[in-house]
């Protein structure tokens, strides 16, 4: 497999893993390592392995985009915005449509993008301490890439609740709603994604590939024009107002004085 600045991959006994590999910034999703998660993934499909297990170094799992990163782009053009935006939709896209069975080991907090990871995978093992959630509102941004994915996990009225206050849901919580599958202990996780791994590979992997290319192609013209939509709302974003005071509120550890507010609270 090859070498990547923060990925790290491994096969053995049929299993691919993918490691995201930015601990000190709690795996946070920054341009080079959505490249090379999507690189990962494509070099996984045509590997011979058979199951992915995808998780994350360090007590997170992802923390989503990387807000020192997302400062910077401030004074990007609208059609380096889009690619942003075309990026983190690629990534998401790719994991949804991954020929081969995707075990996600959810060692920490999933947030934003991360919870994006770490749900659409088939199979999504987590912590008990692992937390949940898209908190893009409460830094001016819009969760719209996920939006679309989310509305097929748990339905219209629980994405409008969880997108719109941008809260965070434990573990217990997101099983509930069927977002991850089951609750393993921290020092068990692994064993149990390899056991859960070693369990699929005893099933016919071109009956399993059908049956994913099936689902996939059920959503698939919906979802390319609500993906575009998507993109278009997430690039637009990042030139407004609230999304740069969001950002630099955020890395300022203080609350956001939103300049769309009207009515000052």
């Amino acid at each position: 497999m090859a070498h990547f600045q923060h990925v790290l991959t491994e096969c053995a006994n049929g299993v691919a893993t993918i490691t995201m590999n930015r601990p000190d910034k709690r795996n946070a999703l920054c341009p080079v390592l959505i490249e090379e998660l999507t690189l990962a993934f494509q070099e996984a499909a045509t590997s011979e392995s058979g199951v992915v297990i995808l998780t994350g170094a360090g007590p997170a799992f992802c923390a989503g985009l990387d807000m020192e990163n997302l400062e910077s782009t401030h004074a990007r053009t609208p059609e380096e915005h889009r690619r942003d935006a075309e990026n983190m939709a690629r990534v998401l896209r790719a994991l949804y449509d991954f020929p081969k069975p995707v075990i996600a080991a959810v060692n920490g907090p999933a947030i934003a993008g991360g919870m994006g990871l770490a749900t659409l995978a088939d199979f999504t093992l987590a912590t008990p301490e692992a937390k949940f959630g898209y908190n893009e509102v409460r830094v001016g941004f819009v969760p719209a890439i996920a939006a679309s994915f989310l509305l097929r996990q748990v339905g219209e009225k629980r994405t409008r609740e969880l997108l719109l206050t941008g809260r965070l849901m434990k573990a217990q919580e997101a099983l509930s709603f069927g977002l991850i599958t089951q609750i393993v202990a921290a020092e068990e996780l692994i064993q149990t994604a390899n056991a859960l791994a070693r369990t699929l590979l005893l099933n016919s992997p071109q009956a399993m590939q059908s049956v994913k290319c099936l689902l996939s192609k059920h959503s698939r013209r919906r979802l390319d024009e609500e993906l575009e939509d998507a993109i278009q709302v997430n690039a637009q974003q990042r030139s407004t107002d609230d999304f740069k005071e969001g950002v630099k509120a955020f890395l300022e550890r203080r609350h956001a004085d939103w300049p769309s507010m009207k009515i000052k609270v």
